[in-house]
């Protein structure tokens, strides 16, 4: 089978640091890192009597792992105003129950720019947020803040397919 079906002389996979988060219809600003997009599925043995073969090996529960993303610190307030909604330091530090998760998109582009691979990720929510690295007077790093994604599973766009490229 082809690596691609319309660009067939293409050989190289597509690489990893054009891509674009989506959060409520609008792109994440100074996004510069996205974790793994992981599940895990539990190997359930099962025994049958009278069979010494050892134990059968069915798919038991699936896990999908928590999503990490780093951006550069700016005017953007996407993923603070996004933890605050699952826990608000100001009043009675609650959650707030109708819009604390939400479905995200995660898009990759090819070289000349082109979405060329999307993933949905469902009813994921803030469970860790880091507003600002350690300061330090005596460095020159860009700020970095992180998120934590706690989701409830992700497919992949297939309304998004190859383009042909020039």
């Amino acid at each position: 089978m082809a690596k691609f079906t319309v660009n067939t002389t293409r050989l190289d996979p597509y690489q990893g640091f054009r891509f674009k988060i989506k959060v409520d219809g609008q792109y994440v600003a100074a996004l510069n890192k996205c974790g793994a997009l992981k599940k895990t599925t539990e190997v359930t043995p099962w025994y049958e009597g009278g069979d010494a073969s050892g134990p059968h090996q069915m798919p038991g529960k699936t896990k999908y792992d928590a999503i990490l993303m780093e951006a550069g610190v700016t005017h953007d307030t996407t993923f603070e105003d996004w933890a605050n909604k699952v826990n608000n330091f100001q009043g009675d530090a609650a959650t707030s129950l109708a819009t604390f998760r939400k479905d995200i998109t995660i898009e990759v582009y090819n070289l000349g720019g082109q979405k060329v691979l999307a993933y949905n990720v469902y009813r994921a929510w803030v469970s860790e947020y880091q507003a600002l690295p350690q300061l330090d007077a005596g460095g020159n790093a860009v700020l970095i803040s992180t998120v934590k994604l706690e989701n409830e599973g992700w497919v992949r766009d297939t309304s998004v397919t190859e383009v042909k490229e020039n």
